[in-house]
């Protein structure tokens, strides 16, 4: 993470290399309040004031830092999060150089994209993580059917599919210290207003945007205000510990219960299964071959023709 923040710094001229030579015994965690203050300023793409206008939220999102470009939001969020930052704090980048996927993966995300980490302070255990997940998941799916996206599906466990194609991916982290979670990271990107051939030869065929669904550009700012407003709503519903209602709306848009898929475990453990359902913790229920039931907490879920 330090080195992906002194890059930062260098990028916008805010720390040289013959300064870092300079200074003994250098900690990139001096530089918070300069990585605070680039959060403030001026972007092209991105407005503050036209996300938080009108913003229905009681905490999520009333402090921002907006970024040209960044190599992840969640690092940056990361670091934050060690330093003094509002629980509901959002880190937004118009641009990504090495956003961060499940498994160690890593793209690019270029503009007309949202790219943003909301940090948390959710007080939880390890266990209920994965219904973070699930609930931004439908927190999402909800941001699409406020902006005319007709059935939005949740791909276990953090795609968002229309029509088949992946539209966004989802991201949660733990910030913990000596087994204690101090703060979760949830990171979202949305495909917005981008061109399908934007992305990778091998990621097209998987792959679509808002905009081509819609049929139309949208406005970046406003998705992120409705997906904050809608992220809020959701956040009450998991303090409250009203886990079912956060089950049963995933279970409405899920993509994957009734399919037939190939689940890609830790340690490349692989098999076929039918996904049954969705367990109260967020695992996935799957029938394997030979009828018996299992758990699927964390992998991946192919999806089967």
């Amino acid at each position: 993470m330090q080195d992906e923040i002194v890059k930062l710094l260098k990028k916008e001229n805010k720390i040289s290399d013959e300064t870092i030579n300079e200074i003994k015994n250098f900690d990139v965690n001096d530089f918070s309040n300069v990585v605070k203050e680039l959060g403030k300023e001026d972007t092209e793409y991105i407005k503050q004031s036209e996300i938080t206008e009108g913003l229905d939220t009681s905490y999520i999102g009333k402090e921002l830092y907006i970024y040209k470009e960044v190599s992840s939001t969640n690092t940056v969020a990361k670091f934050l999060s060690r330093h003094g930052v509002e629980n509901g704090t959002v880190i937004i980048s118009e641009k990504q150089t090495k956003a961060k996927g499940r498994s160690g993966k890593s793209w690019e995300s270029p503009l007309g994209g949202v790219w943003l980490s909301i940090i948390l302070n959710p007080n939880v255990d390890h266990s209920r993580l994965p219904l973070i997940t699930l609930s931004t998941g439908v927190a999402v799916a909800k941001t699409l059917e406020r902006i005319g996206v007709d059935n939005p599906e949740i791909k276990w466990p953090n795609d968002i599919m229309i029509n088949g194609k992946k539209v966004c991916g989802i991201l949660t982290e733990a910030v913990a210290k000596f087994n204690t979670i101090e703060n979760v990271i949830v990171g979202v990107g949305i495909d917005a207003n981008l061109e399908v051939n934007d992305f990778p030869k091998e990621l097209q065929d998987g792959t679509t945007t808002l905009k081509k669904e819609l049929g139309r550009e949208g406005n970046e700012n406003l998705l992120i205000k409705i997906f904050l407003e809608e992220f809020e709503k959701i956040a009450k519903i998991f303090y409250e510990k009203d886990y079912e209602l956060i089950l049963k709306e995933w279970r409405k848009r899920s993509y994957t219960i009734g399919k037939i898929v190939e689940v890609r475990e830790p340690f490349n453990t692989y098999y076929d299964a039918y996904v049954v359902g969705i367990g109260k913790e967020g695992a996935l229920i799957v029938e394997k071959i030979d009828g018996s039931l299992e758990k699927v907490i964390s992998g991946e879920c192919i999806i089967k023709n």
